[in-house]
C-alpha cells in the first residue's frame, strides 16, 4: 500500500478536529477568557513561575510531552502491521489523548498551576488527592527509568551521537541568555543562533568521531546509566529559562523540522508499505512485543494518542508559563494533534522496512537462545503463513548508515534507519545516509533528554506541595526554595536512576506503557470530576467521561496479563528474577492505587449527579 494515503487521511481527520472539536472545547467546554489573569502573572518567581510567549512555550510543552512514545511506540507496534497502530493513533489522539491534555491543563491554570495530585484532592476529596500524589510519584519514577533506557541504547558506544547531544547544551544555554538578557524578546535571532550550533554539532559529529578524540565519547551502557539521572537533577534545578525551555523550544524546532522534512519525503517518495495492514501476531506470541493486538496496542503507543505522563507537563511546567488562556488550545489540544501526526510517520518509516529487516533489527540476539528463537520465528512465518521474513536489504541499510544494526532493540533504530532510508530516497540525499541516520538518533535522544529533566522537574513539584501541606513555607511560587529544589532533585533522579541501572528493555518498557495508561487513567477520572464541577454544562462530563471508560478497561486488562506473564517468567540470572519480581510488584501496586481513585471518582460524580454543584465548587477560579 502507497503510505500517501495514510498521511493524508491523516492530516485530514488532524485539521477537522482542531478546527471543531478543538474549538468546542475551548469555547463550550472550558470557556477560555483572556481577561482571567494566569498563575504566570499572579504567581511569578522566574523559577518555576514565568510568563512565555504562546510559540516558545508550544515548543517546550510539544518537547516535554512528544518524548520517546510518538517516537518509539509506533515503530514497536509495526509487528501487528500498520492499520492498527494508525488506526488507534488517529482516534485516540483526536478523542481521547487531545480532551485529556486539554482538561488538565485548562484546570490547572485556573488552580495556580497546581499538579495532578492537588487538583484530585480539590475536585474528588483528600483520599483522591492522597492516592494520587503516591501513584503519580510511583508511575513517573518507572517513566523515567523506561525513557532513559532507550537513550541508553541508542548512545551507548556511538561518539558521534555523543558529541551531537553534548553540542545541544551550551546552544540551549545561548539561545535562553539570549532570549531573556542578551536581547530580551528577541525570539527569531535567537532560534537562528540555537539551531545553527545544534546543526553544527550533528556535521562536526562524524569528523569528532574519526579523529583522536572519539574514543573520549564512547560510553558503556553502565556509564550512561549513571551520567543521565546527573544531568536531570542539574537540568531540573535550574530555573526554567536557562536551560529547560530554550533547549525544548530548540528541540521542538528539531523535530517538527524532521517530520516536515518526513513528511515532504513520503509525498515525493510515496514509499510503499512492505509491511502488511495485520499481521499473525495479532493473537500475540510476537518477538517484539508478546502480547495480543488489543489491549498492548494501546499500551505500546502512548504519546501519540493517550497518554498520561502528558497529565504531568499540563499540570506541572506548562500552567505556570502560560500567557492567556487562549493559548490552552493551541498547546493542549493542538500539540496533541501534532504529535499525533509525529507518531504515525513513525509508524509510516517502520512500515517502509522490509518486514525481514525490520524483526531482524527488533528481535534480540544477545546470546545463542534468543538467536535460536529467532530463527524458529522465521522458519514459522515461513511454515505456517508462507510469509518470508529473511533480511532483504539489512547488509546495504548497515552500509549506509555506518552501523551494525543486528538485534538492536528498542524501536530507537528502526525509526532512524526507516528515517534515514526515506530521506535517502529524495534527489540529491543518496550519499547522506549516515548523517540522516546519526541526526535522527540524535533527535530522539534529544526529546528523551527534555522528557527526563522535565519530569524530574514535575516531581520535585510534587513532593514540595505534598510536604507543603504540613509547611507552608514549601509551597510553590514567589520565593524560590533553592535547599528542597536541590534535595528533592536529586532524590528523585536517584529512584530512577537506580531502576535504569538495573533495569532491562523488555520489562522497563512494558512496565513504561502500563504506569503511562493508569496515569491517564487517574487524569481522565480528575477531568470528569472536573468537568462536573466547572463545565456550564454537566453533560460536557462525557468529554472526558468516555475515554476514560475505554482506558481504564484497556489498561486493566493488559495490566493483569503482564503481571501474570512475569511472575511465570523462568529466570535464571538474579537481577533479572529481582527486576521481573519489581515490575510484578510496581505494577500490582499502580492497580491498587487506580483502583481506590477510580472508585473514590464514581463515588464523589455520584454525590455531584445527585445533589448538583455547591455554590462553593463553582467559585474554583471560574471564567470571569
Amino acid at each position: 500500500m502507497n503510505s500517501l494515503w495514510l498521511v493524508i487521511t491523516a492530516l485530514a481527520a488532524f485539521l477537522v478536529a482542531y478546527r471543531f472539536y478543538g474549538a468546542f472545547l475551548a469555547a463550550k467546554v472550558a470557556v477560555l477568557n483572556d481577561k482571567n489573569i494566569t498563575p504566570a502573572h499572579r504567581l511569578r518567581d522566574g523559577v518555576d513561575y514565568h510568563p512565555t510567549k504562546k510559540i516558545v512555550l508550544f515548543g517546550h510543552h510539544f518537547a516535554a510531552i512528544a518524548g520517546p512514545g510518538p517516537l518509539i511506540g509506533p515503530v514497536l507496534a509495526s509487528q501487528w502491521g500498520y492499520f492498527p497502530g494508525f488506526a488507534w493513533i488517529v482516534i485516540g489522539a483526536c478523542i481521547a489523548g487531545g480532551v485529556h491534555d486539554f482538561v488538565v491543563l485548562t484546570a490547572s491554570v485556573r488552580q495556580d498551576g497546581l499538579t495532578l495530585p492537588k487538583i484530585a484532592r480539590n475536585t474528588i476529596g483528600p483520599v483522591a488527592g492522597a492516592t494520587t500524589a503516591i501513584a503519580t510519584l510511583f508511575i513517573v519514577i518507572a517513566v523515567l527509568a523506561s525513557v532513559a533506557i532507550v537513550v541508553v541504547k541508542a548512545l551507548s558506544h556511538s561518539s558521534w551521537g555523543m558529541f551531537t547531544i553534548l553540542v545541544t547544551i551550551p546552544a540551549a544555554l545561548l539561545t535562553g541568555a539570549w532570549m531573556y538578557k542578551i536581547r530580551p524578546g528577541k525570539v527569531g535571532e535567537a532560534s537562528v543562533v540555537g539551531v545553527t550550533i545544534v546543526m553544527l554539532g550533528v556535521f562536526l559529529g562524524k569528523p569528532f568521531a574519526d579523529s583522536g578524540l572519539g574514543h573520549y565519547l564512547i560510553f558503556t551502557e553502565e556509564t550512561l546509566s549513571i551520567l543521565l539521572p546527573m544531568y536531570a537533577a542539574v537540568a531540573s534545578i535550574l530555573p526554567v529559562w536557562v536551560l529547560m525551555c530554550p533547549r525544548d523550544y530548540l528541540s521542538s524546532y528539531m523535530k517538527i523540522g524532521v517530520i516536515a522534512v518526513l513528511a515532504f519525503g513520503i509525498f515525493v517518495a510515496q514509499p510503499e508499505l512492505k509491511m502488511p495492514a495485520t499481521t499473525p501476531f495479532l493473537g500475540g506470541g510476537g518477538p517484539v512485543v508478546s502480547g495480543a493486538v488489543w489491549p498492548f496496542v494501546c499500551i505500546v503507543i502512548m504519546c501519540g494518542a493517550l497518554s498520561g505522563f502528558h497529565a504531568l507537563i499540563a499540570s506541572g511546567t506548562t500552567p505556570k508559563m502560560i500567557n492567556k488562556e487562549s493559548d490552552i488550545k493551541p498547546i493542549g489540544y493542538g500539540a496533541m494533534l501534532l504529535e499525533g501526526f509525529v507518531a504515525l510517520t513513525a509508524l509510516v518509516a517502520a512500515c517502509a522496512l522490509e518486514p525481514g529487516d525490520y524483526f531482524r533489527i527488533n528481535t534480540p540476539e544477545s546470546n545463542p537462545a534468543e538467536v535460536a528463537k529467532y530463527e524458529a520465528m522465521v522458519v514459522s512465518a515461513k511454515q505456517q503463513y508462507d510469509w518470508d521474513l529473511t533480511p532483504k536489504e539489512l547488509p546495504a541499510l548497515e552500509k549506509g548508515v555506518q552501523e551494525t544494526l543486528v538485534g538492536r532493540t528498542g524501536g530507537a533504530v528502526t525509526l532512524a534507519v526507516g528515517m534515514a532510508k526515506v530521506f535517502s530516497s529524495l534527489p540529491l540525499m543518496k550519499s547522506m545516509m549516515a548523517y540522516w541516520y546519526h541526526f535522527v538518533i540524535m533527535f530522539e535522544a534529544l526529546f528523551i533528554l527534555t522528557l527526563l529533566e522535565t519530569g524530574t522537574r514535575v516531581a520535585r513539584f510534587v513532593f514540595q506541595e505534598t510536604l507543603a501541606q504540613f509547611n507552608p513555607r514549601y509551597q510553590l511560587g514567589h520565593h524560590p526554595n533553592w535547599a528542597l529544589n536541590v534535595t528533592m532533585s536529586v532524590v528523585v533522579c536517584g529512584l530512577w536512576g537506580g531502576l535504569l541501572y538495573i533495569g532491562n528493555l523488555d520489562t522497563l518498557w512494558r512496565m513504561l506503557g502500563i504506569a503511562n495508561q493508569l496515569l491517564a487513567t487517574i487524569a481522565l477520572a480528575v477531568g470528569t470530576t472536573y468537568l462536573l464541577q466547572h463545565a456550564p454544562k454537566r453533560i460536557y462530563a462525557l468529554c472526558t467521561g468516555v475515554p476514560l471508560v475505554f482506558a481504564l478497561v484497556t489498561t486493566f486488562t493488559a495490566a493483569v496479563q503482564s503481571i501474570q506473564m512475569w511472575w511465570q517468567t523462568p529466570e535464571s540470572d538474579p537481577t533479572r528474577l529481582f527486576l521481573t519480581r519489581l515490575a510484578c510488584a510496581l505494577a500490582a501496586i499502580m492497580l491498587a492505587l487506580t483502583v481506590v481513585i477510580a472508585l473514590d471518582t464514581v463515588r464523589r460524580c455520584y454525590v455531584l449527579l445527585l445533589n448538583g454543584r455547591p455554590a462553593a465548587e463553582l467559585s474554583v477560579r471560574e471564567p470571569a
